[in-house]
């Protein structure tokens, strides 16, 4: 019986991964041990800045939002405890929006924030 070897498998194996090495400079795109490592490397960088991205949005979010209120002549905290106790249901990517684009809006939403603040005072 003949022997079966792997060739075909470690073939497409390292295609893959040289592919996804495309673009990196050096040998780390065409050296297969140096491309694996850098590959690797990338993915883990990949996995956690998906994390990292997501607080960055949160954090510019709050500084729009915050931006926004002070111009109103409200502190953000100040802001969302407001709109908590009015019960607006807008999260912070809608508000920062609002903020941004439409100023009008967001003036709306301040005032009802403002009046459930002094209601509750």
């Amino acid at each position: 019986m003949s022997r079966a070897t792997s060739s075909v498998h470690r073939h497409a194996k390292r295609k893959k991964v040289l592919k996804l090495a495309k673009g990196y400079r050096g040998r780390n795109s065409s050296n297969y041990r140096i491309a694996k490592e850098r590959v690797e490397k990338g993915l883990q960088y990949a996995y956690r800045d998906r994390k990292v991205k997501k607080r960055n949005f949160r954090a510019l979010w709050i500084q729009r939002i915050n931006a926004g209120a002070r111009q109103h002549g409200l502190t953000y905290s100040q802001f969302m405890n407001g709109i908590k106790q009015a019960g607006v249901g807008l999260d912070r990517k809608i508000l920062a929006d609002l903020a941004v684009r439409e100023p009008e809006a967001f003036k709306a939403i301040v005032d009802q924030a403002q009046d459930a603040l002094n209601s509750s005072a």
